[in-house]
C-alpha cells in the first residue's frame, strides 16, 4: 500500500546565472512500513528532500503526496497540523529542550497539539527506548544515545505516518550507532512505521529494505535490498 508519492519534484535557489538546483525533477513513492535510506553526497540534495517530505520547506515545483494528501496544497495553519500528526523528525543534533525533562520533551509534540497524552503508548516508548528510571532528567544529565532515544521518543509518540530520520547517528560513536539502528527499526517493526532515514554511512544504509542514491538533486539509483 502506498503511503509517500513524490512527483517530479523541484527545489531551486537563487535567480539567473546563479540558480542552484537542489532538487532536479524527483520521483518516486514509498509503501507503508517501508524502511529506506538515502544516500548521497555532500549537497547532494538529499537534506533538502527530507524537508520537503516533511512539510517543513516548500518546494518550488512538484507534488508530494502522503496518505493521499496532496502536502503543498494546504495553507500553513493546515501544514502545521500535518507536521505535528503525519510526521516524526528525528535530527542529528537532537534539538530537545534543555528546560523539560525526557517525559515533557517526548510528550511536547502532542500537548502542542491539544491532545491528551496516551499513557500506556509513553511507558511502552520509554522501556522501547531505555529510557525507564531517566524520565525526570534533563537532556544535560543524559548521554548522547539517550538524547538521541528522547528524540526517537518523540518522533514516535504522536504514532505518525512516516518517520524522517536525517543523520540521527552523525553525533554518536559507532556503538551507540548500531543502538540508534536498531531502535529505529524495532518501531519501523513493532509500530509499523515508515521510516525514511539520511545517511552518509553505507553500514546503516544496508540495513535498510530499499536505497535510494541522490546525486546533484537526481535520483542515480533505487534499489531494493529486502522485501
Amino acid at each position: 500500500m502506498e503511503l509517500l508519492c513524490v512527483e517530479d519534484l523541484c527545489k531551486t535557489y537563487g535567480k539567473g546565472g546563479n540558480v542552484i538546483h537542489a532538487l532536479d525533477h524527483v520521483s518516486f513513492s514509498v509503501s507503508k512500513g517501508e524502511f529506506v535510506a538515502i544516500i548521497g553526497p555532500s549537497g547532494s540534495g538529499k537534506s533538502t528532500l527530507l524537508h520537503i517530505l516533511g512539510g517543513v520547506d516548500r518546494p518550488t515545483s512538484g507534488k508530494v503526496w502522503m496518505d493521499n494528501c496532496d502536502v503543498y496544497a494546504q495553507n500553513e495553519d493546515q501544514l502545521a497540523i500535518f507536521r505535528r500528526r503525519q510526521v516524526g523528525l528525528i535530527y542529528q543534533f537532537y534539538n530537545l529542550i534543555p528546560v523539560l525533562n525526557v517525559t515533557e520533551n517526548i510528550t511536547l509534540p502532542v500537548l502542542m497539539d491539544g491532545q491528551e497524552i496516551n499513557r500506556e503508548r509513553l511507558e511502552d516508548l520509554l522501556t522501547t527506548l531505555q529510557l525507564k528510571g531517566r524520565e525526570e532528567h534533563l537532556p544535560n544529565q543524559l548521554s548522547g544515545g539517550q538524547q538521541q532515544r528522547v528524540s526517537i521518543g518523540r518522533a514516535l509518540m504522536n504514532a505518525p505516518a512516516v518517520v524522517l530520520a536525517d543523520e540521527p547517528t552523525g553525533n554518536l560513536d559507532s556503538q551507540n550507532s548500531q543502538e540508534i539502528v536498531e531502535l529505529l527499526k524495532q518501531s519501523n517493526r513493532k509500530y509499523h512505521q515508515t521510516l525514511i532515514v539520511i545517511t552518509h554511512d553505507e553500514r546503516i544504509a544496508l540495513q535498510a529494505d530499499r536505497i535510494i542514491s541522490i546525486e546533484d538533486g537526481k535520483i542515480k539509483r533505487d534499489e531494493v535490498i529486502r522485501t
